[in-house]
């Protein structure tokens, strides 16, 4: 059965996480192939037996889970901070939602530790006033690492070099950026426990997902980001340090490209981004405030204020040259219901 694909049309925040809530009742996996918890989906959903109405937040986790016959799978692709798995998984579960035998991690994704959090803020404050407006998670020291192939695996958590390892690239950052406060010793213990508390939720995913697809399993992969963020065909530099383009699917779940189906690219009616970079159709003025207030526009993984604007159709049309969508999901057109005039960029 074809794989399904959610991406993200502009800079990220168009709503694929409801999309993704809905079209994974019929699903039997749902699927995170790139970036870590620097991406943010929050769903509403009715929970317990009187139904309430429940806000749920997903940073790293695929927000498929909330199906209960649906299996997460964080792929290759992602990094991945196992003390905010954990975090994440345990506020989620003390809202109601049972993740039990159904959240899985690939042995092949790379690991953000805390230090990769403390050289984010370095890169930044060396940037100064050019500086990219990070989510400051350690995703971009993650991926970097993983580039110069320096990185740790999750299996190398199992592995009786870790802690050798680990010290040696620790050292290589205190080289870089001098002497920052940071416990090595401590935080090898520490992973020594978490290691054990991870175990159970590791997979071979290639094989793993493989086997799905053989069995004809529907899977659905949940897109972080979006197109405008992607390292390659974003807004370079002011993008994210993963492949959020329909590419980055293949890489980092190990899918075939002809087992690729349906590509559907969520489109928000305005546009908004955050963080530094170019946006021809932001309003500096009571518009953009206007779409702020009345659309919540607040990140969900920094509650930073979003900066707003018009549709951009020129964006659209590059986005859907690059991704080639099959459908495209408009989203929070009643935001501009109390405008007396709608523009886009052409």
């Amino acid at each position: 059965m074809p794989v399904e694909v959610v991406l993200g049309t502009q800079w990220g925040d168009e709503g694929k996480g409801k999309l993704v809530d809905i079209i994974s009742q019929g699903i039997d996996i749902c699927a995170r192939c790139a970036g870590g918890n620097n991406a943010g989906h929050t769903i509403v959903v009715p929970m317990g037996p009187n139904g309430e109405k429940t806000m749920l937040d997903f940073h790293l986790l695929p927000c498929g889970l909330v199906n209960p016959t649906c299996v997460g799978l964080i792929g290759s692709g992602v990094v991945v901070h196992v003390p905010s798995f954990f975090a994440e998984l345990e506020k989620l579960e003390s809202k109601g939602l049972n993740c039990q035998g159904r959240l899985l991690l690939s042995d092949r994704a790379h690991l953000v530790f805390d230090f990769h959090q403390i050289v984010d803020g370095l890169k930044e404050v060396e940037l100064g006033g050019k500086s990219i407006g990070t989510t400051k998670k350690g995703i971009g020291p993650a991926y970097s690492s993983k580039a110069s192939r320096s990185g740790l695996r999750v299996h190398h958590l199992f592995d009786d070099t870790f802690a050798e390892k680990f010290r040696k690239i620790v050292e290589g950052r205190f080289k870089r950026y001098g002497y920052f406060e940071y416990d090595t010793e401590a935080e090898i213990e520490r992973y020594k426990g978490l290691a054990a508390r991870l175990k159970p939720y590791v997979v071979d995913a290639v094989s793993y997902m493989h086997a799905s697809l053989q069995a004809n399993k529907r899977i659905l992969v949940e897109g972080a980001n979006a197109l405008m963020l992607d390292i390659d065909y974003g807004t370079y530099p002011f993008v994210t340090s993963s492949n959020t383009a329909i590419g980055g699917v293949c890489t980092g779940l190990a899918i075939p490209p002809k087992q690729i189906g349906r590509i559907i690219g969520v489109i928000k009616a305005y546009t908004t981004r955050v963080g530094g970079g170019p946006f021809p159709s932001e309003q500096l003025n009571e518009i953009g405030t206007t779409l702020q207030e009345v659309g919540h526009e607040y990140g969900t993984t920094t509650g930073r204020k979003r900066r707003c604007g018009w549709l951009d159709l020129v964006v659209l049309k590059y986005s859907t040259m690059i991704n080639g969508y099959d459908v495209l999901n408009l989203t929070k057109l009643d935001v501009l219901d109390g405008l007396e005039e709608i523009k886009v960029a052409v």
